[in-house]
């Protein structure tokens, strides 16, 4: 097996890291199969080593069936690999329950790590004996403060540990992190797609809807913690939406993209974000030339 499917429109991270894995071994070692979302089951054939999928769609939000496609993959034999880096903290995951293989994902979206928060990564139990992460650096290491000449890999996933942490993003996230204890993520779950619905409905009633189009799921459970809405000026309404105080981001070519967190966030904020969405929409304050300017950082 040398294929690894994942979609056309997988965050393009996950994409690269697989054209370099390619470009190592070669396409008759390793072959990057990109599929359209409704595609993914039936690329599933026997030349297939890897489904690499995320779990909730980073430009729409759509959320994909974890427990159905991981259930397709193996039963053909197929490794899974999931990016829950818009799940954690926002929707139940259950890797465990849905007997996900690997997972990666970050700390600085819902989990509030802040930018450049540690990474995280799933190894299911019944792989670790024999799992073996192929960047040997010496905090991997089974005893990394022998400086032995020759690696021994530490025992389960603690060998992901290839370089020396980052101590001050690594408090950052403790202290994050300490939030959620006791916090129940089905309540969570809960109140980010009652966020969402009022954000549409809050457009709706200040007659935002015709003019910012969603091409998120019309479904709440179909969605993660975000919607997107498509316009022709959608990176300038975006800027002059955060000189208002309110910040969202823009996905290329043309969404506007808005998270809900639902830990901190209320809904008046949300109806106090919409009331200046509005305010830039109907005075057109995105026209303005500094809004035109594409920044490095969207």
């Amino acid at each position: 097996r040398k294929k690894i499917v994942t979609t056309s429109d997988n965050f393009p991270t996950d994409i690269y890291t697989v054209e370099g894995l390619q470009q190592l071994l070669g396409t008759e070692r390793c072959e990057l199969v990109l599929v359209d979302e409704q595609d993914i089951e039936t690329a599933l054939g026997d030349e297939v080593a890897v489904l690499l999928l995320t779990q909730v769609n980073f430009r729409t939000g759509r959320v994909l069936d974890i427990r159905k496609l991981t259930a397709l993959a193996q039963a053909k034999g197929i490794l899974t690999v999931w990016d829950l880096a818009h799940s954690a903290g926002a929707l139940p995951v259950n890797a465990d329950v849905n007997q996900v293989d690997f997972a990666v994902g970050c700390t600085y979206k819902y989990l509030n790590g802040g930018p450049g928060a540690p990474a995280f990564i799933y190894v299911a139990q019944r792989h670790q004996a024999r799992y073996q992460q192929p960047l040997s650096g010496w905090m991997g290491h089974a005893n990394p403060f022998s400086f032995n000449h020759h690696y021994e890999p530490a025992a389960g996933p603690k060998q992901n540990l290839s370089g020396t942490p980052a101590v001050i993003s690594m408090s950052v996230l403790h202290a994050a992190l300490e939030v959620w204890d006791d916090v129940n993520i089905a309540a969570i779950r809960e109140k980010s797609l009652a966020l969402s619905e009022f954000f549409l409905a809050a457009i709706s009633a200040l007659g935002l809807d015709s003019e910012l189009v969603c091409v998120s799921p019309s479904i709440p459970e179909s969605r993660g913690s975000q919607l997107a809405f498509q316009h022709p000026h959608s990176y300038a309404i975006c800027q002059a939406w955060i000189d208002c105080g309110v910040i969202a981001d823009f996905r290329a070519p043309d969404l506007l993209r808005v998270g809900f967190a639902p830990l901190y966030l209320s809904f008046a904020d949300i109806w106090v974000a919409c009331e200046k969405l509005a305010q830039v929409m109907r005075s057109q304050a995105y026209l303005a030339e500094q809004y035109q300017q594409r920044q490095a950082v969207t």
